[in-house]
């Protein structure tokens, strides 16, 4: 009697024990999901933010030519004054191109010759660091560079609201669809590495809808305001015949590269409707024959 007690008394230890390591595998499993995707949209707003502080680097560039004769801020640090008065295009218009050219082409072709990763290919250190390397430097750079522009009183408002309606619901677009080519090749990698020690990770509806609301917020909150000032401040100077420098031709050729993934993603969506449409038309016939 008094060994099946015991016997008894350490199931219920065994199975309370049990409970108790599933209950905690299950809550450190939400906790790293919760973070992974707070983490991953984080890093994912680091490139429509790099459009926003091109803009506003374009903007300071314009109120700089128009009055050299008042000497600029001091600049919070040598980054910020790196980007904020350089003439020639910097490390942040150079990856930004990267990465955009590189969606424009996923977009056309589905290939790319961004050296991440997609899920179809599996993922080795080299990539694993160049990911690295890219998430780093861009946010670096977006940080210091809108640091700097807060502390110069640099804004691009005053030049978003000159364009026409149809070609920024595009470029909302196509910003939306770099944003997650970004996200695709170069931060889910360091993410999922990161907290989950590699393997790639499928996205749920619940992360795509969080990006999906984040970027719509930054978007309403800053981006149609200001985003513009890539394209206004170039045909500004070309109309005070204040000659374009290749800093404005490469903000201007970067908000016209969005359009363009833009314009990709409209009319595959448009086909892709069109043919939806033109199945169901073909199937009705097929069940009333039946």
């Amino acid at each position: 009697m008094e060994l099946n007690q015991s016997q008894y008394v350490q199931e219920d230890a065994t199975t309370t024990t049990t409970r108790v390591r599933c209950a905690t595998a299950t809550a450190v499993a939400v906790v790293r999901q919760s973070f992974q995707i707070i983490t991953t949209t984080l890093l994912s707003l680091l490139l429509p933010l790099s459009f926003l502080l091109l803009a506003r680097l374009a903007t300071a560039h314009y109120l700089l030519s128009v009055s050299e004769n008042h000497p600029p801020p001091s600049p919070v640090s040598f980054i910020a004054s790196y980007l904020l008065y350089s003439k020639n295009p910097t490390i942040l218009h150079l990856l930004v191109s990267i990465i955009s050219v590189s969606s424009l082409s996923n977009a056309l072709t589905g290939k790319t010759m961004f050296p991440g990763r997609s899920p179809a290919e599996p993922l080795t250190r080299p990539r694993l660091y160049v990911s690295w390397l890219f998430l780093a430097v861009l946010q670096l750079c977006v940080g210091v560079g809108i640091e700097g522009t807060v502390a110069a009183g640099v804004e691009g408002s005053n030049f978003g609201q000159e364009g026409s309606f149809i070609c920024r619901l595009v470029f909302f677009f196509g910003l939306h669809e770099i944003m997650l080519f970004w996200r695709q090749a170069v931060v889910k990698p360091v993410v999922d590495d990161t907290i989950f020690g590699g393997g790639w990770r499928a996205e749920g509806r619940l992360e795509k809808a969080v990006v999906g609301l984040s970027y719509g917020g930054l978007w309403w909150w800053r981006l149609r305001e200001e985003v513009e000032a890539l394209v206004v401040v170039a045909e500004v100077k070309r109309e005070m015949m204040m000659g374009i420098g290749v800093v404005d031709f490469v903000g201007w050729w970067l908000y016209y590269v969005a359009v363009t993934v833009g314009m990709v993603r409209v009319v595959k969506g448009l086909i892709s409707t069109a043919a939806i449409l033109t199945r169901r038309r073909e199937s009705r016939p097929n069940d009333e024959k039946v």
